[in-house]
């Protein structure tokens, strides 16, 4: 009896590991600080404290936007709009994305730099787009493979093993369009 109490007992707690790694995904709206550039109506501050209180990040264009607008969020938690890249795990095959959004958004996947103390700026990343979808919350699930340099098809692809941050760039707004983001989820 006694020996079956402690199979038990490791079963469950076996179990219980098991269960922590599949829900180990990692929810960058409901983790991690945002931070924004370009001509939107919001700011740093009410892009945060939105998406705290709503649980939604939320961009909007000004009147005649000039230039790009570019919303990105740290793989790593950080205050600041850089940090050190992260290596997710070789079973971590996707981000799914939910997210509303009057234009074509292009998804940027910023790299760590050479010596792992930030990330990568400047010059081309590898990326994919998002389709508008002005009505309704949209999910789309994107493969890292997806992710080329340039989003080209014979493009460097993506290491996730030095995955720093993801950009979400307008580069043509037009005024009044919105990018609504519910979820970003990593696998694992």
């Amino acid at each position: 009896m006694i020996r079956q109490s402690i199979l038990l007992t490791i079963f469950i707690i076996a179990s219980g590991f098991n269960l922590h790694e599949r829900n180990s995904n990692i929810d960058l709206v409901k983790s991690n600080i945002w931070h924004i550039a370009g001509p939107v109506n919001e700011n740093y501050e009410t892009i945060n404290a939105v998406r705290q209180k709503e649980g939604v990040v939320r961009v909007t264009a000004k009147e005649n936007p000039v230039g790009e607008i570019e919303l990105n969020v740290l793989i790593a938690s950080s205050a600041l709009n850089d940090g050190v890249p992260t290596n997710l795990s070789d079973n971590s095959r996707f981000v799914k994305i939910i997210y509303k959004s009057t234009q074509l958004i292009k998804l940027q996947a910023r790299e760590g730099n050479e010596t792992g103390t930030g990330c990568v700026h400047g010059g081309s990343h590898p990326r994919v787009d998002l389709p508008a979808s002005p009505n309704k919350f949209k999910t789309i699930k994107i493969p890292w493979t997806h992710f080329r340099q340039d989003g080209l098809p014979d493009g460097k692809l993506l290491n996730i093993h030095n995955l720093c941050k993801f950009n979400f760039v307008n580069y043509h707004p037009v005024s009044g369009t919105v990018l609504e983001i519910r979820s970003v989820l990593i696998e694992n």
